[in-house]
């Protein structure tokens, strides 16, 4: 088999950095607990798909639900205002 290349190089050169900025870092970072909170709730909800429904998996949904209203609760008390971003 031909290996297929290109002959010339591209047209937009690609920025030396690609990676994230510092600034896109930090929102990750302040969005990781509603993402752990939701995954968490997500295999609840895998987990006690091909079992029958009980008081205990009910219970864990539950729990996880409430984890993920916190975690976003949280996450939105924390979300700089207008007024901060101006400052």
């Amino acid at each position: 088999m031909k290996s297929i290349g290109a002959r010339h190089t591209g047209v937009t050169p690609l920025p030396a950095d690609l990676g994230p900025t510092d600034a896109e870092l930090d929102a990750i970072e302040a969005e990781m607990p509603v993402v752990l909170a939701e995954v968490e709730l997500l295999d609840a909800l895998i987990a006690l798909l091909d079992r029958p429904a009980s008081d205990f998996g009910a219970r864990r949904i539950r729990r996880a639900h409430r984890r993920v209203l916190a975690a976003r609760r949280n996450a939105a008390n924390k979300a700089p205002t207008a007024a901060d971003e101006v400052a």
